[in-house]
């Protein structure tokens, strides 16, 4: 069975995936002379969960504009209870979530900076609606949106929705870390970061009447933006409808700048925004207050790991106890 553990020492989960199969699948992709995300490939994929499609047109049929369907070898599996248990001093539960493929256009295009403005309309509002919807199952903590361009068996534009069943370890430490900010200073320390970009200028990257991006102070990667809301905001499915051609323009143009200065490198980006709220006793209060949505976008970000440097969560196919077995079989001679 497929689980989540928990790390004892520094509180990450790890998912024992259960993916061995992967290769084939991605050998039998690469060598597929049908893109299975395109427009007419509706019956390669699963089916699917949401699409953005005429009222007259059928599901998994020719004419949808974005489409989700679940992934083929998803990390978290929906079905089932988390069955959150301890093993001595370990801690471990069922990895039970969501794991689903946005197909960000019906056009065999690879890169969402090459999407036209409305496309990219339509798949950040694709995002805004599945997060809602997947915050809705209470055994969900987190949604995270993430993507990962370059190197993809699959040279088709698309992105991955996970929820999980507990916060991330990266999300939690900006929590945290907002959360001591206010308390010291009752500010969103993102709203203060925002204001000081925006007076001083030297790391804006770009910025229209509802959204900026920045080069942020502290960059881990070379080239690294965040794009945030000027306004603030916890929760990153609140945004309006208003706001969404703001924030298409924002992604193609930080995206395009990326492209064209770097010669169209693989990158990722991930979304950070509030997790599941609900109310249980020491949960603290201000988190509408204090955090403030926001995607982090990396260039040059590897694909295997777009995963594991945007949330924190580590994808392990093999089991310790498997590797374990396997490696004390094994004879040497020195």
């Amino acid at each position: 069975m497929t689980t989540l553990r928990r790390d004892p020492i520094t509180g990450r989960w790890i998912v024992n995936t259960e993916q061995a199969e992967q290769p084939e699948k991605a050998q039998a992709l690469k060598e597929a002379e049908t893109c299975p995300f395109c427009g007419g490939s509706e019956a390669l994929t699963p089916p699917e969960i949401f699409a953005l499609r005429p009222k007259d047109s059928k599901p998994d049929s020719p004419g949808w504009e974005v489409r989700v369907v679940p992934s083929s070898s998803p990390a978290l599996r929906i079905e089932g209870e988390l069955n959150r248990r301890g093993e001595l001093m370990y801690d471990l539960m069922n990895a039970v979530g969501a794991h689903e493929i946005v197909i960000e256009t019906p056009g065999h295009i690879a890169n969402l900076a090459d999407l036209e403005l409305a496309q990219i309309e339509k798949v950040v509002k694709t995002y805004t609606l599945r997060v809602a919807d997947l915050k809705k199952d209470e055994r969900f903590r987190s949604v995270v949106v993430f993507k990962t361009y370059g190197g993809d068996v699959v040279r088709h534009s698309h992105s991955q929705i996970i929820a999980t069943p507990v916060t991330p370890k990266n999300l939690k430490e900006e929590l945290n870390g907002s959360k001591d900010y206010y308390g010291y200073k009752e500010r969103c320390i993102y709203c203060d970061i925002i204001k000081q970009e925006m007076q001083q200028s030297k790391r804006m990257v770009f910025e229209n009447e509802s959204f900026l991006g920045i080069a942020p102070f502290a960059s881990r990667f070379p080239y690294e933006v965040w794009l945030l809301p000027k306004k603030h905001s916890f929760a990153f499915e609140a945004i309006t409808e208003k706001e969404l051609p703001f924030l298409a323009v924002a992604f193609k143009t930080i995206l395009k700048k990326l492209q064209k200065l770097l010669n169209d490198p693989p990158y990722g980006f991930v979304l950070h925004s509030s997790p599941n709220l609900r109310e249980k006793s020491g949960y603290w209060q201000t988190i509408k207050y204090d955090y403030h949505w926001h995607f982090e976008i990396m260039p040059e970000a590897a694909e295997s790991s777009g995963f594991e440097w945007g949330t924190g969560f580590y994808l392990n196919p093999t089991t310790p106890e498997e590797a374990a077995s396997q490696l004390s079989q094994v004879e040497v001679n020195f």
